[in-house]
């Protein structure tokens, strides 16, 4: 994907765009080949607050979607990300 428009990705809108630019991310290929986990952790460190979950699925969303991935709906990504966030609290 060459679109450096962030809100070009499906889920994403101006919202999220601000998001992914307060920790940096301004265009799509900056998202490729990232750890959605680790962006949306940044994310709410940024935010000095844990956001909501639900917008790890759009991360999840946006890095597939940068990657070459179809724009699927963010809840395509909720069973993935409750899987992810189970895991790490159980370590």
């Amino acid at each position: 994907m060459t679109d450096s428009d962030l809100t070009g990705l499906v889920n994403v809108g101006r919202a999220v765009a601000r998001y992914f630019e307060r920790i940096g991310i301004t265009r799509v290929e900056q998202l490729a080949g990232r750890d959605p986990v680790e962006l949306y952790e940044r994310m709410s460190a940024a935010y000095g607050q844990r956001l909501d979950p639900c917008l790890l699925d759009t991360v999840m969303s946006a890095v597939e979607q940068a990657e070459g991935g179809p724009g699927r709906p963010w809840w395509h990504y909720t069973p993935e990300r409750r899987r992810l966030l189970a895991g790490a609290e159980k370590s």
